[in-house]
């Protein structure tokens, strides 16, 4: 994970919990499967801490709501290819400099919890 600068906020979206057709197998393709979703950002905020204004604020709702219409109008055969979706809709935002987003899909193997897969990104300041 990126370092926490002065002037940085983390903001950590948890457990976000979605409904979409990920796999490869003919019953995940026929059928919407949970998934969930954690994502961590870092913007520089010390606008937000001084104005304290939703406008000088990383509007983590705005990114939230563009998450979730991508991942449930939208098919993935792999995890992978959905965890990379998430994370280009997260860097979109000129003000996220670092993201990392992990996704999980419940019972994917038996006898396992979930799989998930990690992907971040970073933008110079």
């Amino acid at each position: 994970m990126a370092r926490l600068e002065p002037g940085m906020a983390r903001i950590r979206i948890k457990d976000l919990r979605l409904r979409t057709y990920i796999g490869i197998n003919e019953d995940e393709i026929r059928n919407k499967q949970d998934i969930l979703i954690n994502i961590t950002l870092l913007y520089p905020a010390d606008d937000a801490v001084q104005i304290n204004e939703i406008s000088h604020a990383l509007n983590y709702r705005t990114i939230t709501k563009e998450i979730i219409q991508h991942v449930e109008e939208n098919r993935f055969a792999l995890l992978e290819r959905l965890t990379q979706d998430v994370l280009d809709c997260v860097m979109r935002h000129q003000r996220v400099r670092y993201a990392e987003v992990e996704v999980d899909k419940p019972h994917a193997l038996r006898f396992s919890e979930s799989v998930s897969v990690t992907l971040n990104a970073h933008r110079a300041a």
